[in-house]
Parts: C-alpha cells; sequence; structure tokens
C-alpha cells in the first residue's frame, strides 16, 4: 500500500500527492492528543478502568494484609508502579487497535500527518491520563491506605507515572501486531506476565536461577521495582535512583519509537 495520500481531482487535472511529514509536528502532536482526549470523554467505562483500577486494587491490597501491615509496606511501592503499567498497557492496546480496524488510522494517515505525530499524540494524551491515575493511587497509597516509606512520596509518584508511560508505549507497539482486540489481550501473557514473575516482586533478584537473572537485567519492569524499592529503604534520591528512572523513561522512549516504525494503517 502506498504511503502517501491519495491525490485529489480538481478542475485542472490530477493534484501532487501529499508528501508523508518527516519530522514531529507540536501543532499536528497537540491535534492528535485533544482528539484523543476528546474521544475519551465520551468513553467513562475506560476513564474508570484507567484512573480507578489501580486504586482499587491497592485498597483490595491493603486489606489482603490488613493483619501484617509490614508485607503491604514491601510490596506496596512495588505494586504502585506494576498496577499503572498494566492499565495503560491494556488500555491503550484496544484502543489504537480499535482506530485502525475501524478505518479512523487509515484516515488520519492520509493526512498530512506523520506516524510519529501520531504516536506521540497517543503518548501525550494517555500520558495525560497517566499523571491522573499515578497521582492518585500514590496519594491513596501513603497518606490514606499508610503505606510506609522512608523517601519522598514524590519520586515514588516519578516511578508510577514513569510505570504509566511505559504500559502506554508498550500498548502502542503491540497493538501493530494484533489484528482484534481479543488478540490485543492475548499479548498481555507475553509481554507482561514474564515482567511480573522476574522483576523481584516475589523474590529478589539475586535468588533466581542465573538465566533468569539475566532475562531480569534487561526487563524494564525490574527497574520500575528497583526504584520503587530505593524510596523505601533511602531518604535521599540515590544514584541507583536515578539510574532506574532513566532505563524506565529510556524504554518508554525506545518502545515509542519502535511502535511509530511499525504502525500500521489498517488491519490485514
Amino acid at each position: 500500500m502506498s504511503t502517501t495520500a491519495p491525490t485529489s481531482l480538481g478542475t485542472d487535472g490530477p493534484a501532487t500527492p501529499t508528501t508523508r511529514p518527516s519530522a514531529l509536528n507540536l501543532s499536528r502532536t497537540t491535534a492528535t492528543a485533544t482528539r484523543v482526549l476528546r474521544q475519551l470523554r465520551h468513553d467513562p467505562r475506560t476513564i474508570a478502568m484507567m484512573i480507578l483500577i489501580p486504586c482499587v486494587m491497592l485498597v483490595l491490597l491493603r486489606y489482603v494484609f490488613d493483619g501484617s501491615p509490614r508485607t503491604f509496606d514491601s510490596i506496596g511501592a512495588s505494586l504502585l508502579g506494576i498496577f499503572p503499567l498494566i492499565t495503560m498497557f491494556l488500555v491503550t492496546s484496544i484502543a489504537t487497535l480499535r482506530e485502525r480496524t475501524s478505518g479512523t488510522l487509515e484516515r488520519l494517515l492520509a493526512m498530512p500527518l506523520g506516524k510519529g505525530d501520531l504516536i506521540a499524540g497517543y503518548a501525550l494524551a494517555f500520558g495525560a491520563l497517566a499523571i491522573v491515575q499515578s497521582a492518585l493511587a500514590t496519594g491513596l497509597a501513603v497518606w490514606f491506605l499508610g503505606l510506609d516509606v522512608i523517601g519522598s512520596p514524590w519520586l515514588l509518584l516519578l516511578v508510577a507515572l514513569l510505570d504509566a508511560l511505559l504500559g502506554t508505549a508498550l500498548g502502542l507497539f503491540v497493538s501493530a501486531f494484533a489484528a482484534s482486540e481479543f488478540q490485543a489481550v492475548q499479548f498481555m501473557p507475553a509481554v507482561i506476565f514474564p515482567q511480573l514473575l522476574l522483576c523481584g516482586l516475589f523474590t529478589p533478584r539475586s535468588n533466581m536461577h542465573p538465566v533468569l537473572e539475566a532475562i531480569s537485567d534487561v526487563l524494564p519492569m525490574s527497574y520500575a521495582v528497583d526504584g520503587m524499592n530505593e524510596v523505601l529503604k533511602h531518604t535521599d534520591m540515590t544514584a541507583n535512583f536515578i539510574r532506574d528512572a532513566l532505563i524506565v523513561a529510556g524504554c518508554a522512549v525506545l518502545v515509542l519509537t519502535l511502535g511509530a516504525a511499525t504502525l500500521r494503517r489498517r488491519t490485514a
């Protein structure tokens, strides 16, 4: 399929095909983000899933360990980052796929709109929701559920936000390889579950088999959990925390770039 826009017929003959923009443009990206947010505004179930489910899961977790608050302290911070990643992955992958299967994506890419503008616009829109989601979940965990952290809650919020953005990037990326919403959901066991098992949530990564430990060293969720644990143990921002945060942010940017490269107009 041609990557240029269809020509339009005028009184003087065929018009010149619209060339594909080669660089990101702020106005095009902002317009895309505005359109996505306008659509989401009319979908309260999706908004509720993105914003409320992580909070509900944290409340449930707190009272599961009601008789052992230290257990909640030890894993609550890690899950504060994992829950937003999972929900943003699901919502973003399904929403992007729906745009493609409905033909909206093809119509948008027929305009002077680059794939980078489209992906960046989606990331900006879902990133705005990720800020709200992460702020609510962090505030709930620290000030209402009594999550005991030694470091600054703002650092917890930073890692939670980076995790949500990573989930958005992963969702945009895998949506290119799914032909239906059901297939998009099926990517979750392949993309999310291995990271969940190997991130150090259930046992320290140093206690794993050397092969699994090596695999965990290249998975971004491992550094998200490590960053949360740094906030739990240290009052100040440590070098390890900065490293972990940069790795998670770098992975999000890398996956967004791959998502722009693999984006397809329509489902085959």
